[in-house]
């Protein structure tokens, strides 16, 4: 990652169980301006157990009533298929990674040469899984949609224990989709303010307000969920942005970047050349040789080629040296001096 905002195409669950379609999401994530895309690597026996017992039933989502083990047998893109999209992500020059959500995931990422780790929000509180992949000593980035300051503490502290400084925490909100009153992105800043790490957005609102705010506001990292079709379906349709919106999204974004530039004093060319119409000291009347300057007879306006407007009390009631005209800049050097 570069001083630019890194831009994450989350694939999720919208590839609809097949590779081609997950193929193709990659090469139109490039073509929308993605730096990156990201897969989820489990099965539904990785994140859950097989059980019908009402804990193992959703309530309160877009998914209710679904059972968790089949909402992720549903979801889960399937392990045989990650080199070919690792291979895909290659050739198109993307990033490719991946959440791991069990030590096996972290073992068999590994072999792939993943460049980096994603721990999603619901896996914030997995510490051991959290200090697997630290310990592998690649990059860290880390949802934060269920998370207290308490666990946010945790997981840096497990990384860093691990030896493994290159930390980003993404402000998250997992509500799909998330109201902007919700997004509360301000929490950002003090992320880093607390914690001394990187941050960014992991965005499940409608539309690209809340990413083009989040890259005002300082992150670094950007991840959005993508697909190809909302005609696909599938569990996290509703909330991800098709080819155009996402390609929308990275446009307001890198326009965003050029708008924030850099904090400087320094002014541009085209700056230094419009002081020219600044205000300066001008004579406003005409004048003779021996006149008392007066507030009628040099004014302070446009152009800027005359006398500094800060030197204007200080000349008033001095007499001039020659006979000016209307419309002279005027200078220092009009003005008799003591010895004169």
């Amino acid at each position: 990652m570069n001083n630019k905002v890194f831009i994450i195409a989350e694939l999720s669950a919208n590839h609809g169980g097949k590779i081609e379609v997950a193929k193709e999401t990659i090469r139109a994530a490039k073509q929308a301006g993605a730096d990156a895309i990201k897969l989820q690597t489990y099965t539904a026996d990785t994140i859950t157990l097989d059980s019908d017992k009402p804990d193992f039933i959703i309530e309160g989502t877009i998914w209710e009533g679904r059972k968790l083990h089949d909402l992720y047998k549903e979801a889960h893109l399937p392990w045989d298929w990650h080199e070919e999209l690792f291979q895909t992500a290659r050739e198109e020059g993307l990033v490719c990674f991946s959440s791991p959500f069990d030590h096996s995931a972290v073992d068999f990422l590994e072999k792939l040469n993943t460049p980096m780790y994603k721990i999603a929000s619901f896996e914030i509180t997995d510490i051991p899984l959290i200090r697997y992949a630290a310990s592998k000593g690649k990059p860290m980035i880390i949802s934060t949609g269920v998370a207290s300051y308490e666990d946010i503490e945790l997981v840096v502290s497990a990384c860093r224990e691990e030896g493994n400084e290159d930390i980003t925490i993404l402000k998250c909100t997992s509500a799909y989709p998330t109201t902007l009153e919700d997004a509360n992105l301000l929490t950002m800043q003090q992320i880093a303010k607390d914690f001394d790490v990187k941050v960014g957005l992991s965005d499940h609102t409608l539309g690209i307000t809340a990413p083009v705010v989040a890259t005002a506001l300082g992150a670094s990292v950007i991840e959005k969920h993508f697909i190809l079709d909302k005609s696909i379906g599938g569990p996290d349709a509703s909330f991800s942005l098709d080819v155009n919106e996402f390609s929308s999204m990275v446009d307001a974004v890198r326009k965003a970047e050029k708008a924030l530039g850099e904090a400087t004093y320094n002014l541009k060319d085209s700056q230094v050349k419009n002081k020219q119409f600044a205000r300066s000291l001008y004579v406003a009347q005409d004048m003779k040789a021996g006149d008392v300057v007066t507030l009628e007879n040099v004014r302070s306006v446009r152009p800027g080629f005359g006398l500094h407007p800060k030197h204007l009390h200080d000349i008033l009631g001095k007499e001039v040296l020659c006979d000016l005209v209307k419309g002279t800049p005027f200078s220092l050097d009009y003005l008799k001096t003591s010895n004169e």
